[in-house]
């Protein structure tokens, strides 16, 4: 399941990045493998929050509608947003009298080339909060391509961030696309793209970004020809910081985490991995979204109905096929250090709707997006450099092959 959920920018000024809107739920994410036990009932199937355009939607146009309704109970906010220079920039709406149903303000349109996302929040007559996080990209005239990137301009990341390009279109010329893109940085590195396929393209330095350091990602794409016929639009100058070095090392068989900031141990927490045949990958992950409270369905990654719980609560997404370390409140304490029993993820102990001095609270308010997690001593083999931000599992000669000029 790839659902690294980003914010878009139109083309001509950049696309980018990641977002984070904790302190919702976050719409059907899936913890790979991630089991339940007889606490965490699953819960009837279908949507509270409705949301038009579908999650996923692409080629959306200008005039398309877009809506969030529910069956019942009430709308408490609705925030559709698309960035703009690093900022979000809010679609004006309104919910209506009765709390059913939000439309955009008289006159108000979604823009071409850029990605929305949309989140909502809903109470329902007893007073229990739901919510819903989509995303959906407009259409692109056929002759542009553009890229949506990730972090986000302004933002201050880990040590361990990659610089991340999803293209709408499919790339031909590659090295055009990439001499049109240069990632420096203050202190100065070697900074070397590497293609996945023919869409993503991810740049990153032989090792992490040293600590304080100052990234500038230059896009100059506008009229560079990608295929026949299709042209770039997007020429923007756009950074990011790196802050402090946070690492934490999972060894699942000790079922522990240490925790090490600018290489110094912090603190050592017991966790839970993988069960046997639902083991959790080994290799270096990077922390790519952030959820006070998220749901989990396993339908999502692919285990049927075997799960679906509404409020895994200090939540962080490690790839993008489901693999997550997040509160886990539904297992004895006992547990921790001791065995492992999830279907895949990594769980650290908390409360039911989320503990701030639980372990899972005490390492989700220490955490950055592009801080490293790195698991060892699973029986699983090592997280693939294309799930998620992975790219740190590969040598720096096998990742400098992945580039179209190096």
């Amino acid at each position: 399941m790839r659902h690294v959920l980003k914010r878009a920018k139109r083309a001509g000024s950049g696309i980018a990045a990641a977002l984070v809107w904790t302190g919702l739920l976050a719409g059907l994410t899936g913890c790979a493998r991630e089991g339940v036990t007889s606490d965490a009932k699953p819960r009837p199937r279908g949507e509270t929050i409705r949301i038009t355009p579908q999650d996923g939607a692409k080629g959306i146009g200008a005039a398309e509608k877009v809506e969030v309704r529910v069956r019942d109970g009430r709308l408490e906010r609705v925030r559709v947003v698309q960035i703009e220079d690093g900022r979000p920039t809010a679609l004006p709406g309104r919910i209506s009298v009765d709390g059913r149903v939000w439309t955009p303000e008289r006159g108000a349109r979604i823009a071409l080339a850029a990605k929305y996302s949309v989140d909502a929040v809903a109470v329902d007559a007893l007073g229990r909060r739901s919510a819903r996080h989509t995303t959906f990209t407009t259409a692109v005239p056929t002759d542009e391509f553009i890229g949506y990137f990730s972090p986000e301009n302004g933002e201050t990341v880990g040590t361990g961030m990659i610089v991340s390009f999803d293209f709408n279109r499919r790339i031909r010329d590659r090295a055009a696309v990439e001499r049109g893109i240069e990632v420096t940085s203050d202190p100065p590195v070697d900074v070397v793209g590497h293609w996945f396929g023919d869409q993503r393209l991810d740049f990153r330095p032989r090792a992490y970004w040293k600590p304080g350091s100052e990234v500038t990602i230059r896009i100059r794409l506008r009229d560079v020809q990608a295929a026949p016929g299709v042209f770039g639009s997007q020429h923007k100058s756009v950074g990011f910081r790196v802050a402090r070095s946070q690492v934490s090392l999972v060894d699942a068989k000790k079922h522990t985490m240490e925790v090490r900031r600018d290489g110094l141990l912090v603190n050592t927490l017991p966790i839970t991995a993988g069960a046997p045949g639902n083991t959790t990958y080994n290799g270096k992950m990077v922390v790519t979204e952030l959820y006070d409270v998220t749901r989990m369905n396993g339908e999502t990654v692919g285990f049927g109905g075997e799960y679906d719980i509404d409020d895994v609560p200090h939540a962080l997404r490690l790839t993008t096929s489901g693999t997550f370390l997040h509160g886990n409140y539904w297992a004895s304490e006992e547990t921790f250090g001791a065995e492992n029993v999830s279907h895949g993820c990594v769980g650290l102990r908390d409360a039911k709707g989320g503990d701030p001095d639980s372990p899972a609270g005490w390492f989700f308010g220490r955490t950055l997006i592009g801080d490293v997690v790195e698991v060892v001593n699973s029986p699983d083999r090592t997280v693939a450099p294309d799930n998620g931000l992975g790219g740190w599992n590969l040598s720096w000669e096998r990742w400098k092959e992945g580039s179209a000029v190096h």
